[in-house]
């Protein structure tokens, strides 16, 4: 498995002007971000899951994992392997009688699976190189950086301005402030 690399949940971001979400994972070893679109209810199934929310009655993902108990599968790992035209390709694997079986799936589905049953999550280095993200390197280099903007005086206000103004000037100085309550009844 030294093609692979192990990632965990940065976190879930939710896209203010479209309906998916964006699942942030790190790589455990380097400061490397891999991005994955998916749609809201496989990042709700993941959210319960990471927050341990107790549910009523299973979800797809709980049913999935006690279907493998079931079938004495055990759940060992989840793998991002391939990433072709903007979609990612991902596997459950598991172990049935000391055979291993792998299980095609959405990353997101075997994510939200992953995290259940408490397994890595990994991915392929080609995937990793192809859509990973360093923060430090993907900033984009400034050999001059800009320099501090410099602090000017506000323009003088119009004679419109002013008269509009002294409104609030004339409330704020007719203001008692060293003593606010030595009118209202029962204080000092």
């Amino acid at each position: 498995m030294s093609d692979m690399v192990e990632v965990i949940i940065d976190s879930i971001r939710v896209h203010l002007m479209a309906p998916q979400r964006v699942l942030v994972l790190k790589q455990t070893d380097a400061a490397r971000y891999l991005t994955i679109w998916v749609g809201p209810y496989e990042a709700e199934a993941i959210t319960i899951a990471l927050q341990e929310v107790e549910v009523a009655r299973p979800l797809t993902h709980d049913l999935l994992k006690s279907i493998f108990t079931a079938f004495n599968a055990r759940i060992t790992r989840v793998e991002i392997i391939k990433l072709q035209d903007d979609i990612f390709y991902g596997n459950i694997i598991a172990e049935v009688d000391g055979q291993e079986i792998r299980i095609d799936s959405r990353p997101s589905d075997a994510i939200a699976i992953a995290v259940r049953a408490h397994v890595p999550i990994l991915v392929h280095v080609d995937v990793m190189d192809a859509a990973g993200m360093s923060p430090e390197q993907d900033m984009p280099a400034q050999a001059n950086p800009a320099p501090a903007p410099r602090k000017e005086a506000p323009a003088p206000l119009s004679d419109e301005a002013n008269d509009r103004l002294s409104i609030f000037k004339d409330f704020i100085d007719k203001l008692d402030i060293d003593s606010p309550d030595k009118d209202k009844p029962g204080l000092p």
